[in-house]
């Protein structure tokens, strides 16, 4: 729904209330894109307006959500500036959800935009006046601390950080906090971490344990209470091109996603 034709005040009122969020984390495999597909999933079941915005040059998203690769415009055409947000905006296999898809191409464009003035707010300057018509837009990024990233997190409101309960998903924790910091610093001031949710956790592991632990202590009420397991319909479901909500609603995987989206709007 673009915005163009109304008035300053009431577009900026319009963007004001919806939730822009980026799901990042620059370690791949810690369920980020899962993450980003069924929460989006779980807020249009709530009867939320939500789009999902893939910047992931390896478009998980996109077909997590059922929509084909190979649209002519993608998430790559409106950083460049080559097409509007809203004429990239695909109905996804979930009603209330639309999908900007993401292309291959996204992985050059670290080179291409490199000589842009103002790089880091393309994203930013694309959503400005065409996001009124959602109450959420969820921003998949790439598992690295790219130029795309940061382009997420320059746009975005606030951060949703998936963690894998894993020894290294320590480490790379702090260096994304640092990168936020950096972020809020110079581009982004209002910029903040909305939550930390962790993945794939099995109880019956030690360490799992011990790594939901030691964040808790570091991050206290920012790290969600709900957790999500490790389960295979969780897995499954993108082969089918569905999240796991649609593919198996009652499994533990889409439990946990359906109560994380509950805590989330609780905290709101």
């Amino acid at each position: 729904m673009s915005l163009a034709e109304t008035e300053p005040a009431t577009r900026a009122a319009l963007r004001e209330r919806v939730r822009i969020v980026a799901v990042a984390n620059q370690k791949g495999g810690v369920g980020k894109t899962t993450t980003a597909v069924n929460l989006a999933t779980a807020f249009a079941a709530r009867g939320r307006r939500v789009l999902v915005i893939d910047l992931d040059p390896q478009s998980n998203a996109t077909t997590g959500l059922g929509v084909d690769q190979g649209s002519p415009a993608t998430s790559y055409e409106v950083l460049l500036g080559e097409t509007e947000l809203d004429a990239a905006v695909l109905p996804s296999a979930v009603g209330g959800l639309a999908v900007v898809p993401a292309s291959p191409d996204l992985a050059a464009a670290e080179l291409e935009l490199a000589g842009r003035p103002r790089r880091e707010f393309l994203l930013s300057q694309a959503l400005r006046t065409h996001v009124g018509g959602y109450d959420d837009v969820l921003i998949d990024c790439p598992p690295s601390l790219n130029l795309l990233t940061i382009n997420a997190l320059t746009a975005a409101d606030r951060i949703l950080v998936p963690l894998q309960c894993e020894f290294y998903a320590l480490a790379g924790l702090a260096q994304l906090m640092g990168t936020v910091e950096r972020v809020q610093r110079s581009l982004n001031p209002r910029l903040a971490l909305q939550g930390v949710v962790l993945t794939m956790y099995d109880r019956r592991n030690n360490l799992c344990e011990s790594v939901a632990a030691d964040v808790r202590g570091h991050f206290g009420e920012k790290v969600y209470k709900t957790v999500i397991p490790r389960n295979i319909r969780v897995s499954e479901a993108p082969s089918h091109g569905v999240p796991v909500l649609v593919y198996d609603r009652r499994c533990s995987g889409a439990l946990a996603y359906a109560r994380l989206a509950a805590e989330i709007n609780a905290h709101e």
